[in-house]
């Protein structure tokens, strides 16, 4: 295929290896289908391309035919080939970013942007005093959190392939290869995106949880494995380089947390025996990780005692525990190679945990083997050099223990509810429980926890539901006990509107004895209840029901136990859903504000879990931005950020890559935590008009988005038949159903195909929509408001990450293509006028946000991505021309065609790869 690309010259590599790509794919599609296919795609690619360039009606009314008259197989090679476009460019793209990280390192006098050691250098060229950073390396704290949120439209079959593609690229940059090489290696190439090629895009089967889990813990077992301990290494190694003089204690700050298998939410699926099982296999692979750490550092250990004087610690009792802990045939032979035995020791002993006594109870335990390691190398290394590989691993088993990864426990406020209700009725403490009063409700909560007795009848016979619910409790306290504390520690609340909501957690923890209240009134209690505040009003009252609940002497004692911390959950997508995309930020925002202020007054430390999903409209983009864009003052407090969908391939299926983006973040996290203990009163950190500012906005933008979603009586019509929500609930990629119940209610549909549906239409909306008019009636009152907008877009990260974000969403959207899916409508009438609507909006946002950032065109401040937008247009657009061509063919038909609907599916998947975004 041809690729040529009008980039600027830094881009030249990328350009070579898009060129060669390409290529290799034009030989395929010859291969496969014959000069007439690789033809038929360079024709579509060509008009799309002209018609990107300067619009002709002659050669879209061509275009228009050329697609319509497509048919299969050809018009499946058609859609193929475009498709496997993006993920051979999305490959080289993240192979530049490799590159030019490489290029930044053997500058010795430059570092790069956003990396661990220019926030070190810009410390010291701020002159932040050494005991002000120790503190600072103290408070970080950074959480990421894996959901299986249905949103990665690769199957792990093809993340494997271009994992390959991406490994041989790497290698084609290395300066010093041979022809042979080279040849040797495009050969390789050419295999790899052939194989590619001949690989199945579509999944057939919906994944299950257990399918999913698996796909999760790729990620750690390829990447985050050892990536996280490298990022703790790189801050030493900047404060040893820029602080010698100076013992620094680097805390283990960065962790990652999933909630595959344990999100209950609206997947009838996640049952308490799959959760059991996902902890298992959690298990079962940092064993394994740890196994082959150290048979390699056994090998690399080969000390002898005739060379060294070991500790004395290390040699007692060591024949003791072999005898203990090795059968004969596998102690290690040389007496005098004391770390080898030992070693041998260790792997056994990991062999062992779960199945036998001989195994570790606790990675404490395995801690302090490898400690007695590291103090005997220590009488004989040379002081100056330590031994990273033993200290690497130190820290591996510090930061994932026997747990791997924390697993959260999330479930819907109505589901405990209703198992409360029944529990109560059963007692003869309440009739109906449900219909009481929030007051009532409390009261009622209260005097339980304050009963050391039992509340559950063992003989009663309970619906499936509540039974399966006391289950869940009990499997999370048998988990504790297996794996560890740290295995489950955060149990999460959705759609939380009332104290009451948390009350009754901590009541099924009680019956589970998580939570237990001893006869002398003493607390013990495990379990972190966390709400999760998602809608508009949710989060306008969340300040409230926590103030509440932080009143009451049996929550306060709740969380004195939990060393009086407080981890709340901000739902990014629903609240978006709810009020729009610049109101929900705002939303945000506001709230954090108002639970930390109040939470300082009770002197509760706080964590806040954001939420957030890999598309704009959901709270996404680059995770150092979305760090910069929370109240700095809350950055302290630590935060807990979700990685899903689509995000975990992009930012973590290649080394590289997963190093960078974690890099990013620290580095940001660093520089904000310094500012905020620098400047710490609110008023240095933003300007109190601000807020009105953005206040008025919000208000105004609300109004809108809702005058459109809610009032319009055409709106819920032309979302359903204008974007292909329905075909995307054919695409197998998530256990979990679109909707948390089937009435097909607005309010019931997930914040996910909501998102997905508009991105694929190329109208974006739930990522822009109404904030343009929510900007522009504030700009428009006077030149000093405009100004003033200006000055918050350059000093206030809130704001300038919200601009920049909706920039981004609407480079992404396109109005022209999108106008394609109004012939999808029935009633054109809703069409023209829903359409029309949308479209005076966006010309709106975007002729506001030029005003506001000064740019002619939008992203001019990130040339890298414009370009990787422009780059990728001509391709996205002929998707979606056959995608609309070929959903107007399915909706006609009753018994629609299985060939037919794998066509319309793989639009899908080659759109979400073009966009690099699906919900």
């Amino acid at each position: 295929m041809n690729t040529e690309l009008k980039v600027n010259d830094s881009s030249l590599p990328l350009r070579r290896d898009v060129k060669l790509l390409g290529q290799i794919l034009g030989e395929i599609l010859v291969s496969h289908g014959g000069t007439e296919l690789l033809d038929k795609v360079e024709k579509i690619r060509l008009m799309s391309k002209t018609l990107r360039i300067h619009f002709d009606q002659e050669i879209y009314s061509q275009l228009k035919h050329e697609i319509a008259d497509l048919s299969s197989p050809m018009r499946m090679q058609v859609i193929r080939a475009f498709s496997m476009y993006f993920h051979l460019i999305n490959i080289a793209e993240q192979n530049h970013r490799i590159r030019r990280r490489r290029q930044y390192q053997l500058e010795v006098d430059t570092n790069q942007p956003d990396s661990i050691e220019s926030a070190f250098q810009s410390l010291k060229e701020n002159q932040i005093s050494e005991n002000m950073i120790q503190d600072v390396i103290n408070k970080l704290s950074l959480e990421l959190v894996i959901t299986a949120h249905p949103t990665e439209a690769s199957k792990r079959s093809i993340l494997e392939i271009q994992q390959r593609i991406a490994a041989v690229l790497k290698k084609l940059d290395h300066p010093l290869l041979t022809v042979s090489e080279r040849r040797k290696l495009e050969e390789s190439l050419f295999n790899e995106v052939t194989i590619l090629w001949q690989t199945d895009e579509l999944r057939h089967n919906k994944p299950t949880v257990l399918d999913e889990v698996r796909n999760g813990l790729y990620y750690f077992d390829q990447t985050l494995f050892e990536v996280l301990p490298e990022i703790h290494r790189e801050v030493e190694d900047c404060l040893e380089k820029n602080y010698p003089d100076n013992e620094w204690d680097v805390p283990n700050f960065l962790r990652f947390g999933s909630w595959i298998g344990g999100d209950r939410d609206g997947n009838p699926n996640v049952t308490p025996e799959i959760t059991w099982e996902t902890l298992r296999k959690q298990r079962k692979l940092v064993i394994k990780k740890y196994k082959n750490v150290l048979i390699d550092l056994m090998k690399r250990y080969s000390h002898s005692t005739t060379r060294v004087e070991v500790s004395q610690e290390i040699i007692h009792n060591l024949e003791e525990e072999e005898d203990k802990f090795l059968p004969e045939d596998r102690k290690w032979p040389v007496k005098t190679e004391v770390y080898r035995r030992k070693f041998a020791i260790i792997i056994e002993r990991l062999k062992e945990v779960g199945k036998s006594d001989l195994g570790y109870r606790k990675s404490e335990e395995l801690l302090e083997d490898l400690y007695v390691i590291k103090r005997s190398l220590k009488n004989h290394h040379p002081a100056d050099h330590e031994l990273k590989t033993i200290q690497k691993l130190i820290r591996q088993v510090q930061l994932f223990g026997f747990h791997l990864a924390t697993l959260d426990i999330r479930n819907h406020s109505g589901e405990h509810e209703s198992a409360m209700t029944e529990i109560l009725r059963k007692v003869g403490i309440a009739e109906d429980y449900a219909q009481l009063s929030e007051e009532e409700k409390m009261s009622i909560l209260e005097g339980i926890l304050k009963d050391p007795r039992p509340l559950l009848l063992l003989n009663e016979d309970y619906s499936q539901e509540t039974q399966q619910m006391i289950q869940v409790f009990q499997m999370i306290r048998n988990a504790q006990k297996e794996f560890g504390l740290r295995s489950i520690s955060v149990y999460l609340v959705s759609m939380t509107k009332s104290p009451s909501d948390l009350l009754e957690v901590l009541v099924l923890a009680k019956e589970a004895g998580i939570y237990r209240l001893h006869a002398d009134g003493t607390l013990e209690s495990q379990l972190n209840v966390a709400p999760l505040l998602e809608t508009i009003d949710d989060l306008t009252a969340g300040p409230k029901i926590m103030e509440t609940l932080f009143q009451m002497p049996v929550y306060r004692n709740h969380l004195k136990v939990m060393n009086d911390q407080q981890e709340i959950m901000l739902g990014y997508s629903d609240g978006s859903k709810d009020g729009g995309t610049l109101t929900a930020n705002w939303k945000l925002y506001k709230a954090q504000l108002e639970i930390h202020e109040m939470a300082s007054k009770y002197q509760i430390g706080l964590k806040f879990f954001h939420g957030r999903g890999g598309s704009l409209g959901r709270g996404g983009g680059p995770l150092n931005k979305s760090l910069l864009s929370q109240p700095a003052e809350t950055i302290g407090d630590g935060v807990k950020i979700t990685e899903q969908g689509e995000v975990l391939s992009s930012r973590y299926l290649l080394e590289d890559i997963a190093y960078r983006s974690l890099e990013q973040a620290t580095s940001t996290l660093i520089l904000a935590t310094a500012r905020v203990s620098k400047e710490a009163e609110p008023g240095n950190l933003r300007d109190e008009l601000w807020e009105s500012v953005i206040e008025e906005i919000s208000s105004a933008a609300q109004k809108k988005y809702h005058s459109l979603v809610f009032e319009d009586p055409g709106f819920l019509t032309y979302f359903n038949e204008a974007t292909p929500l329905r075909e995307i609930g054919d695409l197998n990629i998530g256990s979990r159903p679109m909707s948390r119940k089937n009435r097909g209610r607005f309010e019931d549909l997930r914040a996910i195909p909501w998102v997905f549906a508009w991105t694929q239409s190329r109208q974006l909306l739930p990522g822009w929509y109404a904030a343009g008019t929510g900007l522009e009636s504030f700009a428009s009152k006077s030149e000093q408001n405009l100004q003033q907008l200006k000055q918050m877009y350059e000093k206030w990260p809130f704001f300038r990450s919200t601009i920049d974000n909706l920039q981004m969403a609407l480079m992404k959207a396109d109005i022209t293509t999108a106008k394609e899916y109004l012939s999808l409508v029935e009633d054109q009438q809703i069409a023209e006028r829903i359409f029309s609507n949308i479209l005076e909006e966006y010309e709106r946002t975007k002729e506001i946000l030029l005003k506001i950032t000064g740019d002619k065109e939008l992203l001019d401040h990130t040339p890298n991505i414009k370009d990787s937008v422009y780059r990728r247009n001509p391709y996205v657009d002929p998707l979606n021309f056959l995608q609309v061509e070929l959903i107007k063919h399915l909706r006609t038909q009753d018994e629609p065609s299985e060939e037919l609907l794998t066509e319309v599916l793989l639009t899908i998947s080659g759109i979400s790869a073009g966009l690099r975004n699906t919900g």
